[in-house]
């Protein structure tokens, strides 16, 4: 029987290949590079906040405040081509982070629910990613990142350990940052 069932699905997978290989991410095409503005600066006290995380925690940023320094990671939505390249970018750089004594921080509008399966569906994410959703996009628009469209911008602020934001980049939303140019500025910290 289980042969029988196996050579059925094959037979339909190579009947329709376009089954096998479906895309997992939804094309949101070209977007407006920025449409939001910015409510901080770089000298700034970085707003506090505390979002619920995929594990059920909840993460508040002030608690990393004396121990470690924080990249916070704004990105516009769950499932889309650019996000769904990022942040799996950044486990390649897990012992870089550690090495600059840095927390990643990932933060999306998603709901809670979407951010678990699509960071299931990548299988690799090691950091918190913590949800924006309700009031929507509060954290973001704190920030002064999010979009007219309701998604934040895709966007990157270090904090040092007092919590003072040290840099800003409100990248293309159409781009992934450059993960070279986000070793440097940390290097700068130590």
């Amino acid at each position: 029987m289980r042969k029988t069932l196996f050579a059925t699905l094959v037979a339909l997978l190579l009947a329709f290949p376009a089954l096998a290989q479906k895309p997992t991410t939804y094309p949101v095409g070209q977007q407006t590079p920025r449409d939001s503005v910015l409510k901080v600066a770089v000298g700034d006290l970085a707003p506090d906040f505390e979002l619920p995380s995929i594990t059920g925690k909840k993460v508040r940023l002030s608690d990393y405040r004396g121990k470690s320094n924080v990249v916070i990671s704004f990105v516009p939505a769950a499932w889309t081509p650019v996000c769904s390249d990022q942040w799996p970018g950044y486990n390649i750089a897990q012992e870089m982070f550690k090495e600059f004594d840095t927390v990643l921080i990932g933060i999306s509008v998603d709901n809670t629910p979407s951010q678990y399966a699509w960071s299931e569906a990548m299988n690799t994410i090691s950091f918190p990613v913590l949800s924006d959703f309700w009031p929507h996009g509060a954290v973001s628009e704190s920030y002064g990142v999010l979009r007219s469209d309701g998604v934040s911008e895709r966007a990157l602020f270090i904090l040092d350990k007092q919590g003072v934001i040290q840099y800003i980049d409100v990248h293309d939303i159409n781009a992934r940052p450059d993960l070279g140019v986000l070793v440097e500025e940390l290097a700068k910290l130590k």
